[in-house]
């Protein structure tokens, strides 16, 4: 069950972490704008805008994420296909947001897709379960 956790304490904190990116494209166009940053932010092109996308999608992701492995701890089920649905959904988020920032449109659809299958697949299994038992 930890690593569970530790999945959801990292698919949460993926949203700030590709904040990042968006802080270095934002310095890169004349210093970051403290005052206005979504105004600065909207103003980005190429890879910055790319990356501001990207940054908004992880929080798009993770409430699917998230209620997912809660349902899984409280109805107690742990398994090692759901851990490791959580751990490839971790990964996936990673490399999407890699892909997107270097433009690498289709592949980080496709793992776009497979990302949000695992929350999908994890929620279906476990609803399977616990209709069957």
């Amino acid at each position: 069950m930890s690593t569970l956790i530790w999945c959801l304490l990292i698919a949460g904190l993926l949203p700030i972490a590709a904040k990042a990116p968006v802080v270095y494209f934002q310095n890169r166009d004349k210093g970051y704008d403290n005052r206005h940053p979504r105004q600065q932010q909207a103003r980005l092109t190429g890879p910055g805008a790319r990356a501001v996308a990207g940054h908004y999608n992880a929080y798009e992701a993770f409430p699917l994420f998230a209620a997912a492995v809660l349902l899984v701890i409280a109805t107690d089920m742990v398994t090692d296909k759901n851990i490791w649905l959580a751990v490839a959904f971790v990964g996936f988020r990673i490399l999407y947001h890699l892909l997107y920032i270097a433009n690498w449109d289709k592949l980080r659809s496709l793992v776009w897709f497979f990302a949000i299958l695992c929350p999908v697949l994890m929620i279906s299994q476990t609803a399977i379960a616990v209709a069957g038992s």
